[in-house]
């Protein structure tokens, strides 16, 4: 016989109708509570529940509740003759009853234990064939999705039409072993993860522009176009945080978020004001630095929490950005309160840059579009380095000003070039 749990609800009323039972020693299976019936059926692993009841009770209802309609065996529930109403019916099959039998004392509690034991059996085994054939639908309807979504990343990051990022990971799927839906949800995953370390890397940049400008506003340089700048600057912030709110939720950078978010809002509180005396800039430096800090732990945060080493080259890169920023505010904010050259202050800064340009140019991981960004940076990077040896006069401050965004927006397209590069996305 298989194995089978009974719970046994009965009051001494209902004796009556169970003396069958009793008398012919009808083997109701290993007795159970209603307090213990989920642990008692997770250790016995029964293939039968038989529940004696005097009708579909409350205290019934609250032991097979928490099973939320899918028992994991089949349950036969038996009962003395009582009016099944259609509430009572679509109660019972909710709390994933499988058969409702009832006898009288003269009839047969053998057999009728026996035809409801097949019935609830072939029914419990019915729902679980359906449940598992509908999980594989899913699963396929996901698998399908996924496979959707790592196209769509290839085609926008590659350039490629459907029939080529198809090709691609169908490519990528056999020459790892791998399912395609696998390594269509690896593709998509490292698009997001990247898609992170690239906005949290931009915070570290932010954080220095942001100074930058503030010190170039009280330098009279460009006014309007500071203004503008600081504006961009700011909704860049604001609009890096919150998809990274969304990217980092459930994930081991959450705290690294949520300190680089207050570091964020006390920078803004000093910012608000139209217009910052000199004597608070080195306040919002420093407050700045605080940032600057947050966003590199959270950087690293990323790396780690996805996994994928392929990630480091955006990360190197990402950094450069901040360090072009950051050498043009020291040259800004030492203009402002020295009339000496800020080569000494930056020089630290500059063979950081330069040792990071060499390590992105002899990375294997190179393409026509990297190539063609690294000559650029490499070109502005001298136009920077002019600027900055000019940097006591107004022309060459504005120079130096020029230089940091044109190398800014260069930086940002080598970034983006690594970010959706094959090696990056298909990790």
């Amino acid at each position: 016989m298989s194995p089978t749990l009974s719970l046994d609800l009965t009051g001494p009323a209902d004796r009556a109708w169970r003396a069958a039972f009793d008398t012919l020693a009808v083997p109701l299976g290993e007795a159970c509570g209603g307090h213990n019936l989920v642990q008692r059926t997770n250790s016995a692993l029964p293939e039968l529940l038989v529940c004696l009841a005097p009708t579909l009770t409350a205290e019934l209802a609250a032991a097979l509740s928490p099973w939320g309609g899918a028992p994991p065996c089949a349950v036969l529930l038996l009962t003395p003759p009582v009016a099944i109403d259609a509430a009572m019916a679509a109660r019972a099959a909710e709390l994933g009853i499988h058969h409702w039998q009832w006898f009288g004392q003269e009839e047969d509690a053998a057999a009728a234990l026996a035809s409801g034991r097949s019935i609830a059996q072939a029914r419990h085994g019915r729902e679980t064939a359906l449940r598992r054939a509908l999980a594989r639908a899913h699963g396929q309807l996901d698998e399908r999705r996924c496979v959707d979504r790592a196209k769509g990343v290839l085609m926008s990051a590659r350039g490629l039409d459907e029939s080529e990022a198809f090709g691609l990971l169908r490519s990528a799927a056999m020459n790892v072993n791998l399912r395609l839906g696998e390594v269509s949800r690896s593709v998509v995953e490292a698009a997001q993860w990247a898609d992170a370390m690239n906005r949290a890397g931009q915070l570290r940049m932010l954080s220095q522009r942001l100074v930058r400008v503030v010190a170039q506003r009280l330098l009279r340089l460009d006014a309007r176009s500071a203004a503008e700048i600081a504006a961009q600057s700011t909704q860049r912030v604001h609009d890096n945080l919150a998809m990274l709110a969304r990217q980092c939720a459930g994930t081991s950078a959450q705290a690294a978020l949520a300190e680089a978010t207050r570091c964020w809002e006390a920078l803004a509180a000093a910012l608000a004001p139209a217009r910052v005396a000199l004597d608070e800039l080195a306040h919002i430096d420093a407050l700045a630095a605080r940032l600057l800090e947050a966003a590199e732990q959270l950087t690293q945060a990323l790396q780690e929490a996805s996994g994928r080493r392929a990630l480091h080259i955006v990360n190197i890169c990402g950094r450069q950005r901040m360090r072009a920023q950051r050498i043009a505010k020291l040259s800004l904010v030492c203009a402002l309160s020295s009339p000496r050259a800020p080569s000494d202050a930056a020089a630290a800064l500059l063979d950081e840059f330069e040792a990071a340009q060499r390590e992105l140019e002899q990375a294997p991981l190179r393409s026509p579009e990297i190539r063609q960004a690294l000559a650029a940076i490499g070109d502005e990077w001298l136009r920077l380095l002019a600027g900055l040896r000019t940097a006591q006069t107004a022309d060459g401050r504005r120079a130096l000003v020029h230089a940091s965004e044109t190398m800014l927006e260069r930086l940002d397209a080598l970034t983006n070039a690594y970010e959706h590069s094959l090696q990056v996305i298909l990790g």
